[in-house]
């Protein structure tokens, strides 16, 4: 049946929700060999319709609908795997997960580097003077500005946006600015305790 296979990369990522699967290379060629070969067939039959013989011409259109069904499908997968891409962005950061990274195709992975060059720039052109503004942070707004935070690893001095100076030891609790501590619980030197 035409276009079967362009369906069945739609239904691929409809049912994988919550995770981006791995992209599916042999699924696009076969559509797009499917694609190749409608093609082929309508410019032969095309070529006899214009020479006058008219039974051709309901095939031809038929083709040509599978064709561009064929297409919109394709279409919709890229632009569904790039979105949830863009998505994995907000969510992890600059760096994907391993079992992300694996998920994705070597043109996926320059999209996410431009992706995230891109919104670094802006976060930087946004920012004031030699600040940026992380508009990855928070992106519900907190309940409190302060939290509680045990440290991890053996840290040191940490100094505070107003100059307080906070000695971050192993399994030392602290009550910091959220703002502050954010970055430092990110990279596992700190975690928030509740």
């Amino acid at each position: 049946m035409f276009a079967q296979k362009g369906v069945e990369l739609i239904q691929e990522l409809e049912r994988a929700k919550d995770f981006l699967p791995p992209f599916n290379e042999d699924g696009v060629r076969q559509v797009l060999e499917e694609m190749r070969a409608l093609f082929e067939e309508n410019q032969r039959d095309a070529s006899s319709a214009v020479a006058g013989e008219s039974e051709y011409i309901t095939s031809v259109h038929i083709r040509h609908c599978a064709l561009e069904r064929n297409k919109r499908c394709l279409m919709a997968y890229l632009y569904n795997r790039l979105e949830r891409i863009k998505e994995h962005r907000w969510h992890f950061g600059s760096v994907l997960p391993a079992d992300i990274k694996a998920n994705i195709c070597e043109p996926e992975a320059q999209f996410f580097m431009k992706y995230n060059k891109s919104l670094a720039a802006y976060m930087k052109s946004i920012g004031e003077g030699s600040y940026s503004l992380d508009l990855t942070q928070n992106l519900k707004p907190p309940k409190n500005l302060y939290v509680q935070v045990k440290c991890i690893t053996e840290f040191g001095e940490f100094e505070t946006e107003d100059g307080d100076i906070v000695v971050l030891k192993k399994n030392s609790l602290h009550l910091l600015p959220r703002v502050q501590c954010e970055l430092l619980i990110a990279q596992g030197i700190l975690e928030h305790v509740s």
